[in-house]
């Protein structure tokens, strides 16, 4: 077996000559792995079996087994997102902007991927699959750390999805998966061959990464998202989207954590949206003021600041928008906060104000994600501020580069007080060149 400074080198130099592949060739590639894991469907779903089995003995936590489980809908929702993917536009060589800075000197701003992406990520095999089709699709070469839980799982996704590729006719050393924690560390350091790393995890492992490598980091830690019921809200639509964004999928970062409540609609929407909670089996814990309108257990300092990636939620009533807000940049990680309300002008104040990467009016923090931007899938989400931020999809694992085209032009013609002036005259981008 290749030692992991091998296999990063393999992908570094795969990864020059996936760059430069059309995108009809990474289609094509994208059909293959596509009907190559339908084809496996019952061999995927035994090694997913196996990993349940063992993670069960172990006693995994339930929103982890959670996250391990990939069934047949999760099969069909992965190859969903290929498809989704594959009718997406190909990223790499989009103009961004055309300029004249001379006659016949004209320079342009083209999408090109990043090179070599390093993925650690949390176990949910469907995970590895976007990740992997997102990197091919953007012409990333990309090393995968998935899990322990998924080991079976992920070691037969990963041998599929890559030799499906190579048969393609996608470069050898395109995608590697690294499985020990040894592994990661070593990889870490990998600077001159991986251009970034994206770590999912908890917030502790991910300031782990951030404080052990040279290489560029994006990714986020927790994520805490909050919804917020205002005053005047349809109260109605408040207990739905609440539901939604706690329960349809707990284990999730997007999943919302925290419950804020205007005071002037607390007596009439907690009672509520109580019932509706405790009927799906959240456990709620509350502030003095909630605890007032409905019995619920005490929350504490804490409570506000925790991720729970269960079926627990913690509630405060608020005295009103900027308290809601104040709360949320405070305790938020940055992820995805929801306003609930009728009044357009509030819900733009809460958007402008909330330091968020995904901020919503009258929906659900489910929303988040890169599937449902769109964007075909997603590799994380991130919360960074310089790059990219919120759903990582293809636009997120490409960077720029400029391109000038000349007929014979020097420096030396434009110097001095009768130089050549430059014209910078902005060129259409769709007919340049």
């Amino acid at each position: 077996m290749d030692s992991i400074k091998k296999t990063a080198e393999r992908a570094r130099a795969a990864s020059i000559r996936l760059g430069a592949v059309d995108g009809r060739m990474k289609n094509r590639a994208l059909e293959g792995i596509a009907q190559a894991l339908a084809e496996n469907r019952a061999d995927i779903l035994a090694a997913n079996r196996a990993d349940l089995e063992r993670s069960e003995k172990e006693n995994l936590a339930g929103p982890l087994l959670k996250r391990l489980k990939f069934d047949r809908d999760k099969i069909d929702e992965v190859l969903d997102g290929l498809k989704s993917l594959i009718a997406l536009p190909d990223p790499v060589g989009m103009t961004l902007s055309a300029m004249e800075l001379d006659e016949g000197l004209e320079l342009f701003k083209v999408t090109c991927p990043i090179g070599v992406i390093g993925v650690v990520f949390e176990s949910r095999p469907d995970a590895l699959v976007q990740i992997a089709s997102l990197c091919l699709k953007s012409g990333n070469a990309v090393l995968l750390k998935g899990g322990s839980e998924a080991a079976e799982t992920n070691r037969l996704l990963a041998d599929i999805i890559y030799k499906a590729g190579v048969r393609s006719g996608i470069a050898e050393g395109w995608m590697a998966l690294l499985e020990t924690r040894s592994d990661v560390a070593e990889m870490l350091k990998m600077d001159e061959s991986i251009d970034l790393i994206v770590p999912r995890g908890s917030n502790e492992f991910v300031r782990y990464i951030m404080d052990n490598t040279h290489i560029p980091v994006l990714g986020h830690a927790d994520g805490l998202c909050h919804v917020y019921v205002d005053s005047g809200a349809d109260l109605d639509m408040a207990v739905r989207l609440t539901v939604d964004s706690k329960c349809q999928y707990v284990a999730v970062c997007n999943a919302a954590e925290t419950l804020l409540v205007h005071r002037e609609v607390s007596d009439a929407f907690l009672p509520v949206v109580r019932a509706a909670l405790v009927r799906e089996g959240v456990e709620l814990r509350g502030c003095e003021k909630t605890r007032q309108a409905i019995d619920v257990n005490p929350a504490t300092e804490e409570d506000w600041r925790t991720e729970y990636l269960d079926l627990i939620l913690s509630i405060k009533v608020v005295d009103g928008l900027e308290q809601a807000v104040e709360h949320i940049n405070r305790y938020g990680s940055g992820h995805t906060d929801v306003i609930v309300t009728a009044d357009r002008d509030r819900a733009a104040r809460f958007m402008d104000y909330v330091d968020s990467a995904d901020v919503f009016c009258n929906c659900s923090s489910r929303f988040s994600d890169g599937f449902r931007y769109g964007l075909g899938a997603e590799v994380g989400i991130s919360t960074n501020k310089i790059h990219a931020r919120g759903p990582v999809g293809l636009e997120g694992l490409m960077i720029s580069k400029w391109r000038l085209f000349g007929n014979g032009h020097v420096v030396a013609d434009y110097a001095g007080a009768g130089g050549r002036k430059f014209t910078h005259r902005r060129l259409d981008k769709e007919t340049a060149g």
